[in-house]
Formats: C-alpha cells, sequence, structure tokens
C-alpha cells in the first residue's frame, strides 16, 4: 500500500486511502463537511505546507526560466529547512513508516507537481525510505 502524492480537488484513486491536505488554507467556497466528499482531502494537516511567506516565494517561482528556477531553487531550500525542524521531521519519519502498512495519499492543489511543494514532500519522504507510489 504505497503512499500517493496527488492533486487535491482531483478524483480519488482505487486503494488511495486517507488523503491528507498538506496546504496552508482549506479550499475556498467549500463546506467543510464537504472537503472528503469532493476529493479534496480527509485530513488537513498544514504542518507539511510552507509557511505563508514561504509560499508566496514558491508562487513568485512559478514563473518559466533562469530567474524562475533560481527562485525555485531557493524556495526548496528554505522548505527543507522548515521540514527539518522537530516536529515536522518527526511526522516525516511517521509517515513514511505507516506507508509501509498503511493506505494513504499526500496532496496540495498545486497543478504542476514539479513546482509544487508536493515535489518537495515525495524527495524529503522517499529519502526517509517511504513507500511511494510512482
Amino acid at each position: 500500500m504505497p503512499l500517493r502524492i496527488v492533486r487535491l480537488g482531483t478524483p480519488r484513486a482505487a486503494g488511495e486511502g486517507t488523503r491528507i491536505g498538506t496546504v496552508r488554507r482549506p479550499p475556498r467556497g467549500v463546506p467543510k463537511a464537504e472537503f472528503a466528499s469532493r476529493d479534496y482531502y480527509d485530513v488537513w494537516y498544514p504542518l507539511l505546507s510552507p509557511t505563508p511567506e514561504l509560499m508566496a516565494q514558491g508562487q513568485q517561482a512559478q514563473q518559466p526560466g533562469k530567474e524562475g528556477d533560481k527562485a525555485w531553487e531557493a524556495f526548496v531550500k528554505q522548505f527543507r529547512k522548515e521540514l527539518a525542524l522537530p516536529e515536522a521531521s518527526r511526522t516525516l519519519d511517521l509517515l513514511a513508516a505507516l506507508s509501509h502498512h498503511s493506505a494513504m495519499s499526500l496532496g496540495c492543489y498545486c497543478e504542476d507537481e514539479a513546482r509544487c511543494h508536493r515535489s518537495v514532500l515525495r524527495a524529503e519522504l522517499a529519502s526517509r525510505g517511504a513507500d511511494i507510489s510512482t
């Protein structure tokens, strides 16, 4: 039952398990009672999302080209520092361990995972031995 990295709001895959929203804010205009039924998430866990200040930096890094690439590299470096803090680091260790025994998925709203904090979460979980679906 590998862990899946998903885009929130997309249809769930069979066997996906508990969907964890690693986003700073809930989906706009969606009643809380409908988050799961509309394929956003079952559990909201903002600890694994970038801080609001860093999110703003990450959104600027979406620009294509050399400047966007440099901004993205700076975002990734800073987000990894945030994930190295004790609470986030222990959470990643727990999720990596659970990925070998439980069906679950982590997600964000971004369309392109390559320029989303999901890609950093994927790499961090893989480095901790998580069983991740490709």
